[in-house]
């Protein structure tokens, strides 16, 4: 199992989370991180500032809700996987930006936090349980279903299910 699929898992068990949808705000303000919804440019989802034993999550409001969750989700994964580079400011701070560099996951940590984010939102287990007990007659249908049901975005959940082996290839 990889770290970020483990992390998560931990997460979820560390609070009793074995239902979906999974809100991500509330798994936030658990562990004390402030989710602030901000406008910001388009191609920014959300950020992680993290300063002197603050933890903020900044997320994009313009954003469509199923992509602010899974922001919320990725940017918790940098917060558990991530110690964090230093930004050169007068303080000891971190940002980390979502956007769109990091949603086409070129580089390690955004795709660990892509990953701790799905696994996040749509746990191996309540995947499998919900396909098994889903109707539907193509991939497409079962991807929609779980969308839906785990209130992500198609392409999301296209990913998650690919990944874990549901689904073989990608839909349309």
């Amino acid at each position: 199992m990889a770290r970020s699929d483990a992390e998560a898992r931990t997460l979820l068990a560390e609070f009793g989370i074995d239902e979906a949808p999974i809100d991500p705000v509330q798994l936030a303000e658990k562990l004390g991180v402030i989710v602030l919804p901000q406008d910001m440019p388009d191609d920014v989802s959300g950020m992680l500032l993290r300063r002197e034993g603050e933890q903020v999550i900044g997320v994009n409001q313009k954003h469509h809700i199923n992509r602010q969750r899974f922001t919320v989700a990725h940017e918790l994964g940098h917060l558990r996987l991530h110690r964090g580079r230093p930004l050169i400011l007068d303080t000891d701070t971190r940002v980390n930006f979502r956007d769109t560099v990091s949603s086409m996951a070129t580089d390690r940590e955004e795709m660990e936090a892509n990953r701790f984010a799905a696994a996040l939102l749509a746990p191996e287990p309540l995947v499998r349980r919900a396909a098994r007990d889903a109707e539907f007659r193509t991939a497409q249908q079962l991807v929609r279903l779980m969308a839906v049901h785990f209130e992500m975005s198609d392409m999301a959940m296209n990913y998650r299910l690919i990944n874990l082996g549901v689904i073989a290839d990608p839909t349309a």
